[in-house]
């Protein structure tokens, strides 16, 4: 992380830990998912349907990959170009990096909500993640590669941390400390915690998440944390067995249905809108505008 900028404030080794606890929370989903393929083939459910599958998941990460790197450069030198110009800035301490997390937690929490309750931003950067009709730690690799393009929430949150004089290295370090958190969370392997359960973001919360129970849809938006559930009321405990993909399921593992199918319906809406007024409705409405009059995505 130290190689784009320095931050000269920060105490010493500090991005080393950093670095070593996101690699930590990526390097985890390795042996818990050795555990999930030998439940799957000692259960008999590892078929050709959820090889494809995972082997769909994985293979996101390597578009995504590709145009991370490509993008990744200028959100960097942007963020500089930011920081050059905020008058005021605020030194890396234990404190202040708690202080960034936190407040990097909750923006995300505002841009995963949006990403479920606006349809632009839905097709843009979310649903793909959500098409998967399973749920183990290849899902977590289920990303859409057009969420470095259009994701503008997220970069939202980067450009604010930085305008609040935060240092740059320090703000793309919280942010991918919050996504890191997230990778091992992917698993059904790990039951309910209940002594963590009801403030942190866990299995079994991220398993809410990715429901289409109905009681499910739309709750537990937290990265990190689920105090901001808590706080703004689309928190839900795992209670019944979770139902996992969206609720209008992609049952193709095609690349191309994979990250566009829900581009396609909102295209296909789009052109057979009555009037502006419903086109409008139709971007930044939430995802059952879709499918009405059925409810759900």
């Amino acid at each position: 992380m130290e190689g784009g900028f320095t931050d000269a404030s920060a105490p010493a080794g500090f991005y080393t830990m950093v670095e070593g606890l996101i690699a930590a929370l990526v390097l985890i989903a390795l042996p818990i998912f050795a555990i999930e393929v030998w439940q799957l083939w000692s259960r008999g459910k590892l078929d050709g349907s959820r090889v494809r599958g995972m082997l769909t998941n994985l293979f996101c990460t390597i578009p995504y990959g590709l145009v991370q790197t490509a993008v990744g450069g200028g959100s960097a030198l942007a963020l500089m170009g930011v920081a050059a110009f905020v008058p005021w800035s605020i030194p890396t301490t234990w404190f202040t990096a708690l202080a960034c997390v936190l407040l990097v937690d909750f923006g995300y929490y505002w841009e995963h909500r949006l990403g479920h309750e606006v349809n632009w931003f839905w097709a843009s950067f979310h649903a793909t993640h959500h098409s998967a009709n399973h749920f183990d730690q290849t899902v977590g690799a289920r990303l859409s590669f057009t969420e470095h393009l259009l994701n503008w929430p997220a970069l939202a949150i980067l450009f604010i941390m930085v305008g609040l004089g935060f240092h740059p290295l320090l703000v793309v370090s919280s942010y991918g400390l919050v996504l890191a958190w997230q990778q091992w969370i992917h698993t059904e392997t790990i039951g309910r915690l209940p002594w963590l359960d009801g403030w942190l973001n866990t299995p079994s919360n991220h398993r809410v998440h990715h429901g289409r129970n109905p009681e499910y849809l739309d709750r537990n938006y937290g990265g990190i944390l689920m105090i901001w559930d808590r706080l703004f009321g689309t928190y839900a405990p795992e209670v019944t067995p979770v139902d996992y993909g969206l609720v209008h399921r992609v049952e193709s593992h095609h690349p191309f249905w994979v990250h566009f199918s829900v581009w396609v319906k909102l295209g296909r809406r789009w052109v057979t809108a009555k009037d502006w007024a419903e086109r409008q409705r139709l971007l930044f409405g939430p995802p059952a505008t879709l499918h009405d009059p059925a409810p759900g995505r």
